[in-house]
């Protein structure tokens, strides 16, 4: 037991820690009222999630207190159960706010998707770090595409795009254990060319991609490392492919809050008044977190002053939405300070994640850096409104029993495996 206790990373726990009460501090102002003061009041949000805040504590002794073998032999299972866990809610779900992705458990609800995340990291990682397993090979590839795109799959239709979109984080890990970086090219320039088509339209993005492959092709050829025009009719064919499909996409697939949602995002819309109502309608819960967050100033308005937070302007401001309440009562600084510690745990998980002995403990330690800094960088930037609404919390700190269990879950795993690294060889 004292081998263990040394061992442990404190430092990992002191930042989890840090994170969930700076969160539930923000909680408490965002539900604030003077009618219920009681901490523990459970018709409170604060109250509720002071009760997951101690359920997390006795998940993280259990989590610990497990044999770190265990997570790797059963981590199949853990991934099947998780799997039929996510399946089931198409028959059994409960639908809250138009998406059926909960168990209603007593007076308790259960969203599987958040724990899911733990199971696909343990599951990829028991895959790739089998020696038998090999990423340049295709059909092993394509297995590790499989783990991590069926839980993704199963919770689409629920609908909850957003937790969906988080199983691209894995994408990271895969690349750091030898996937080709042809395939993030790929993601990166799909992704260039979605933008490029909504911003400047088919027609210019074609004629830009056919000047650029063709003043590559003279470059290389004055270089002596002509590139073959095969290849390039290639890339200017898939290109133009690629951006009609967008367009068509956009205009007949995406429902109109769907358009008006990237239109808000991209300023796509050009009459001043037509953007300003959609500011104030789709984009609404960004636009009073833009305004909560920019009225905090430097140094915020303080502990429950914040006005706009006192007078419900923003949405979900309790979950996700929590950041701009910490905007406007922490100002500049208080924002500074949880970048900071998100930051500081990401980097901690990597460099822990670098000295495992075990590619097991490995590749999972950087499933755990990538997902939460996943979700960190997605929830500030739409927040903020650099990126569209999608619906993505704030580790530790958006209100749910499921989500702090969920993380709370995926990091302590880590720090388990961690803990045992000097017994793996």
């Amino acid at each position: 037991m004292n081998n263990f206790i040394k061992s442990i990373d404190w430092f990992s726990i002191l930042l989890y820690a840090c994170l969930v009460f700076i969160g539930w501090i923000n909680i408490y102002s965002t539900t604030y009222s003077s009618d219920h003061q009681g901490l523990m009041n459970l018709d409170t949000f604060h109250g509720k999630q002071l009760m997951f805040i101690i359920v997390s504590f006795l998940t993280i002794i259990i989590t610990l207190a497990i044999e770190t073998k265990f997570y790797e032999r059963f981590s199949s299972v853990i991934y099947l159960a998780t799997i039929l866990s996510l399946a089931g809610l198409f028959l059994f779900g409960k639908n809250i706010n138009g998406a059926t992705s909960w168990y209603a458990i007593g007076g308790m609800t259960l969203q599987p998707s958040e724990f899911a995340k733990a199971a696909t990291a343990l599951a990829l990682a028991n895959f790739v770090s089998d020696i038998q397993t090999d990423l340049n090979n295709f059909k092993d590839l394509l297995k590790a595409f499989a783990i991590i795109c069926l839980p993704a799959l199963l919770i689409i239709p629920q609908p909850d795009p957003g937790s969906a979109l988080v199983y691209l984080a894995f994408f990271f890990v895969l690349y750091r254990e030898g996937l080709s970086a042809n395939y993030l090219l790929v993601g990166v320039f799909g992704a260039i060319v979605f933008i490029s088509t909504l911003l400047i339209g088919t027609l210019w993005v074609s004629l830009i991609t056919i000047v650029i492959l063709i003043l590559w092709y003279f470059i290389t050829k004055r270089r002596k490392r002509k590139i073959s025009v095969f290849r390039l009719v290639t890339i200017t064919i898939v290109t133009i492919a690629v951006s009609y499909s967008v367009s068509f996409i956009y205009d007949h697939v995406f429902e109109q809050r769907h358009r008006d949602r990237f239109s808000l995002w991209l300023r796509l819309e050009h009459n001043p008044a037509e953007l300003d109502h959609i500011r104030k309608t789709i984009g609404y819960n960004t636009y009073q977190s833009e305004s909560a967050i920019g009225s905090g100033g430097f140094s915020g308005k303080g502990f429950l002053e914040g006005t706009r937070t006192k007078g419900n302007f923003v949405p979900e401001q309790h979950t996700d939405y929590i950041f701009s309440t910490v905007g406007e009562e922490w100002g500049f600084m208080g924002s500074g300070l949880v970048v900071l510690l998100f930051a500081a745990l990401v980097l901690r998980v990597i460099f822990l994640a670098e000295r495992q002995k075990s590619s097991f403990s490995r590749i999972y330690g950087y499933s755990v850096a990538s997902i939460l800094f996943f979700h960190f960088a997605i929830n500030i930037g739409m927040v903020i409104g650099l990126l569209p609404t999608i619906g993505i919390p704030l580790p530790f700190f958006s209100y749910g029993g499921s989500g702090l269990l969920g993380f709370t879950m995926l990091l302590f795993i880590f720090l388990k495996l961690d803990a045992n690294r000097i017994n793996e060889w």
